[in-house]
């Protein structure tokens, strides 16, 4: 602007040196300032236009970004939730496993130390069993041998008043050895002690075999034969302990080794789970950091792009009214200045008049454009009260001096009101901070509340529907025990009714047996003939071995069954036991989160009354402090700019006062040298 007045001052300079009209030349002047302003508008037109492009395109690209950043961040809080629900399931579940593992084994342990003491006792006696019968075969051999021989030893043999003397008389012979005789006489002892305990099956006396070798043959061959069913019995037995051994210890091995599976695949599992949760704890983190800094990204664009289009306005406004002022001038002096032109005056009085005129005219202009572009109502006012005050003083030398009063006291009044909306600054900093921090702090608190009445909702849900489903699983296992102790009562009953049919006819065949055989011993002569007698014998040998069969077949039957029954029912009692304090706890952990949901939910609540009262005050305070034409900083700026501004023109009316003086100085030599010539 002091361009402007200097190439004003400078036509009038250059007119008294070319004779040109001043007029002229400053109708010239305004029609180039109207040029070059139309110019600066086109180009601030099409940088706008790029700008407002630029607001457009990002605003979208913001808003589609926050858009999806919300829903990344609902979808990981989601997938952290539920991860978290499938952790706690499957470390229940490793809990569980690890329990019934612990169990089975232990269970194997205790039948593997229970089996082994079962195999030596079973050695033992299938040794001694089995000596036992050695040894009685052998005395069998040496009576038949000594009998057919006949001789002294026959003869000795029958003069013996006892099984006893027998055996004595057979060592004395060296037929047999002193330790065989010794173990047979103990087993003689034992057999004659079962069989005084048993007077109702009519065993004979040992004096029934005195003087009798037929009756000692006898006799051996009656405990060999109940040596051999002793040790078929033993081994059968001992047959049946390895089977159920093998059988418990098969499944209990079996239940371990799934248990273990089950344990490994929920160990990974839980891996898993654990991997994806941190990752998505990751991934949230960094997805609601992107979402913060975009939405203050789109806030600050806002902000921006609505600062660029009032500042494109207002210099769109005040570009036109400088051309529309110049326009109006440009006709007012085409059309008012004709006359005034061809009139004459002292090259000194256009000088100083014109000059003094167009200095203030500048100031005055400068101002007012000062007053547009900041939109300042005092500014303005400024302007018009300068424009007075060269109105009333007119040319006086004063002048100068007056205006650049009303500049100083103008800048001085800005710069108390710089200094006064610094210290309301600071205030509303430091009320705005505290303010945006607690409401910071209560929607964290909420936030966090919510989300963990959510995972506590979720897994109370989760708990309640598992409790359910063990709970028809225990109905399940109830009748199933239930329909199991039926048939094994009927089975048991059936048993009792068949075994004691079975042992009766075992027993009579024995009976039988006994009588028949101890006829046709005491006489060879009966059992001559057709042998109907030995048939007969041979016959309920036959049955009685078929019943044995059976029964021992209806014992084994009846104690597999029975151990069968044992081990489900054992069993069916710890999946029972186990599944009851899963209903149990899992009952109580629903019940304590649905206690701490209700908590959490009057704690967010009172939380939330205290967000309310701070984002009422926060409101407040941003009426105070934000909700103002213009903030803080563009009040500083445009302060800034009205303070720089009526300092130029401060300069501009100091730099033409002293062109104005050179200008006065120069004409008035000028016209004394004219004088004296």
């Amino acid at each position: 602007m002091i361009a402007v007045a200097t190439l004003v001052l400078l036509a009038f300079h250059g007119a008294q040196a070319s004779s040109v009209d001043p007029i002229q030349k400053v109708l010239q002047m305004i029609g180039d300032l109207q040029g070059k302003i139309m110019g600066e508008g086109t180009g601030a037109q099409k940088v706008y236009d790029e700008f407002s492009e630029f607001c457009e395109d990002r605003s979208r690209e913001l808003g589609f970004e926050i858009k999806t950043g919300k829903a990344g961040v609902k979808d990981l809080s989601a997938a952290i939730a539920k991860e978290a629900a499938t952790a706690d399931s499957l470390n229940a579940k490793i809990e569980e496993l690890s329990s019934a593992i612990a169990t089975d084994e232990a269970d194997l342990k205790a039948a593997t130390g229970i089996r082994t003491k079962e195999q030596a006792a079973f050695e033992a006696e299938e040794k001694e069993l089995v000596d036992v019968i050695g040894t009685v075969e052998r005395a069998i051999g040496i009576l038949e041998k000594e009998l057919s021989k006949g001789g002294a030893s026959m003869m000795q043999l029958q003069s013996a008043n006892s099984v006893a003397q027998a055996l004595g008389v057979m060592v004395e012979a060296t037929s047999l050895s002193s330790a065989d005789a010794s173990q047979l006489t103990a087993l003689l002892q034992s057999s004659q002690a079962s069989a005084d305990s048993s007077d109702e099956l009519g065993a004979p006396a040992a004096a029934v075999y005195k003087g009798q070798s037929g009756g000692i043959i006898a006799t051996m061959q009656d405990l060999y034969d109940k040596g051999e069913a002793q040790l078929a019995e033993a081994r059968k037995k001992e047959t049946q302990n390895v089977q159920a051994f093998q059988m418990l210890s098969q499944s209990l091995e079996d239940e371990i080794k799934y248990g273990n599976k089950d344990m490994d695949k929920a160990k990974k599992a839980l891996a898993v789970s654990a991997e994806t949760k941190a990752t998505a704890e990751g991934d949230l983190e960094v997805t609601s950091k992107d979402l913060a800094e975009d939405i203050k990204a789109l806030a600050t664009l806002h902000q921006d792009c609505m600062r660029g289009a009032e500042d494109f306005e207002a210099e769109t406004k005040s570009r036109g009214e400088e051309l529309n002022a110049l326009a109006t001038a440009k006709k007012i002096i085409s059309e008012s200045t004709s006359g005034a032109a061809g009139q004459s005056y002292s090259f000194m009085q256009m000088t100083m008049s014109s000059g003094t005129d167009l200095a203030n005219f500048e100031a005055v202009r400068f101002v007012r454009y000062l007053a547009h572009k900041e939109q300042s109502t005092a500014l303005a006012q400024l302007a018009s009260r300068m424009s007075a005050t060269m109105r009333m003083h007119g040319n006086n030398q004063d002048i100068f001096a007056k205006v650049k009063g009303l500049i100083s006291s103008m800048i001085e009044k800005l710069l108390a009101e710089a200094q006064a909306d610094a210290t309301e600054k600071a205030y509303c900093d430091k009320e705005m901070a505290e303010t945006e921090t607690k409401k910071a702090d209560k929607e964290a608190a909420i936030e966090k509340l919510s989300t963990s009445i959510d995972s506590m909702t979720a897994k109370s849900a989760t708990l309640k529907g598992e409790v359910a489903t063990l709970q028809k699983e225990l109905a399940a296992l109830a009748r199933a025990q239930a329909e199991m102790d039926k048939v094994r009562a009927e089975e048991k009953a059936a048993f009792d009714v068949n075994s004691a049919e079975m042992k009766k006819g075992v027993k009579g065949i024995q009976l039988a047996l006994k009588v028949l055989r101890e006829y046709y011993a005491k006489d060879a002569a009966h059992s001559s003939a057709d042998g109907a007698g030995s048939g007969i014998i041979g016959l309920l040998e036959v049955c009685e071995s078929d019943f044995s069969k059976g029964l021992a077949e209806m014992i084994a039957a009846e104690e597999s069954a029975a151990s069968e029954y044992e081990t489900t029912s054992k069993e069916n009692a710890i999946v029972k036991a186990t599944k009851d304090q899963d209903v149990k706890y899992k009952t109580k952990e629903a019940k304590g989160l649905d206690k701490d949901t209700a908590e959490a939910t009057g704690d967010m609540a009172g939380v939330q009354e205290e967000l309310d009262a701070v984002n009422e005050y926060y409101k407040g305070i941003k009426g105070r402090c934000i909700a103002k034409a213009e903030t803080h900083e563009d009040r500083v700026a445009r302060r800034t700019a009205e303070i720089a501004g009526l300092k130029e023109a401060l300069s501009i009316l100091d730099g033409e006062a002293m062109f104005l003086q050179r200008s006065t100085q120069h004409a008035l030599r000028g016209m004394r040298i004219q004088a004296h010539a």
